[in-house]
């Protein structure tokens, strides 16, 4: 009996030696709203949900990403998550108000990571009512999709909830909202330049109407 007891101490000493070697997990990189590592969620679901997200995003100024992992190994989903939070920098620097939805499919674990500015609209307590309640029951039924569905569905209700500063407009920064004044300068070249040309002749008023519609796009562009 106490050999056998020996051997048992022995080999859960060798299980955790084995865990304390492992390196930690890489953080995916942050290229999409959904990073699904494990192939539960086929394009048109990954595509709903995205659009899910980045309406939130547009309408409330919030950021929710989900992520989809096999496992955190060696660490647990709770010490996984923070440093995914920290290397992905979700929400809006000033109000903290991003949130993450963690799941490691073999591990069977789910985690709710919120940001400070959301504190309130999703603490602790609820974050764990939406995990047990609502995306556990269809987990166990193999339906991982319904249940990430649901789950997010229920974080964009409490974010919609919470008071959060407004969301301001986000200017592209290779300079695409500048393709929104182009037609406009074109028509105004078309109309003056048709106007300055015939009060004063072809060459000057070309020149003028050059002049002025360069001037007015290097305006947008500046206030840019």
């Amino acid at each position: 009996m106490a050999l056998l007891r020996l051997l048992a101490g022995s080999c859960l000493f060798l299980v955790a030696l084995l865990a304390w070697s492992q390196p930690p997990q890489d953080v995916p990189a942050l290229r999409e709203r959904v990073t699904d590592l494990t192939g539960t969620l086929d394009p048109g679901q990954q595509a709903e949900l995205t659009a899910r997200l980045e309406r939130l995003e547009r309408e409330t100024g919030s950021q929710l990403a989900v992520l989809l992992v096999p496992s955190t190994a060696p660490e647990d989903i709770a010490a996984y998550a923070l440093r995914v939070v920290d290397a992905w920098q979700l929400g809006r620097q000033e109000v903290d108000d991003g949130v993450l939805l963690l799941v490691a499919k073999d591990d069977r674990r789910m985690r709710i990571e919120v940001g400070y500015g959301l504190e309130g609209a999703i603490p602790d307590a609820r974050a764990r009512q939406i995990i047990d309640t609502i995306m556990a029951p269809y987990f166990r039924s193999g339906d991982f999709a319904a249940g990430i569905m649901a789950g997010t569905d229920a974080i964009i209700a409490l974010v919609r909830g919470e008071q959060l500063p407004a969301p301001t407009a986000r200017r592209s920064q290779d300079g695409s909202d500048l393709e929104g004044l182009l037609p406009v300068i074109l028509i105004v070249a078309l109309v003056l330049g048709g106007l300055l040309r015939r009060s004063f002749g072809a060459f000057p008023g070309s020149v003028a109407t050059g002049a002025i519609t360069g001037a007015l796009y290097i305006a947008k562009a500046t206030s840019v």
